[in-house]
């Protein structure tokens, strides 16, 4: 009889070592956010603004897996704190393009180190969280194929 109700033990469970691991290591970076004021959230859309410079909001939505009634807030708050611009574009007025500013660019150089810090965290090979992460993303992506159908 046991067995019957085996998969609804937590240790069977794929979403709870996922959902723990995400806060985890999310609550791991607090400290390192907090040096160079930004969320977690902001942090992650700054990473794509550094690499891109600008881009469209669902665009950005899409990279990060996040809603327009997140990145609303979250941008309105890294434009207030001078890091990025929000304008309707030109072509379609539809649309709202986030640019990267110059002290958003700045902040890069004091967010560089973050990522080696967090790596100190987690304790794992750099060929274990290679694999870990290319899991996850594999995972992302049966996900997204999954809800296309």
């Amino acid at each position: 009889m046991a067995e019957k109700y085996d998969a609804l033990k937590l240790e069977n469970q794929l979403c709870f070592p996922l959902y723990a691991c995400a806060k985890e290591v999310t609550r791991r970076y607090k400290p390192f956010l907090d040096q160079v004021d930004l969320t977690y959230t902001q942090y992650i859309a700054m990473m794509v603004l550094w690499e891109r410079h600008e881009i469209n909001v669902k665009a950005l939505g899409e990279c990060l897996y996040l809603d327009s009634g997140t990145l609303t807030p979250l941008l309105k708050r890294l434009e207030q704190k001078g890091l990025v611009t929000r304008e309707r574009s030109h072509e379609d007025e539809r649309s709202l393009i986030v640019r990267i500013t110059e002290a958003g660019m700045k902040l890069r150089d004091q967010a560089v180190d973050i990522p080696v810090k967090m790596g100190g965290c987690v304790h794992l090979k750099p060929e274990e969280m290679h694999t870990l992460q290319k899991l996850l993303y594999k995972t992302l992506g049966c996900i997204e194929e999954s809800m296309k159908q």
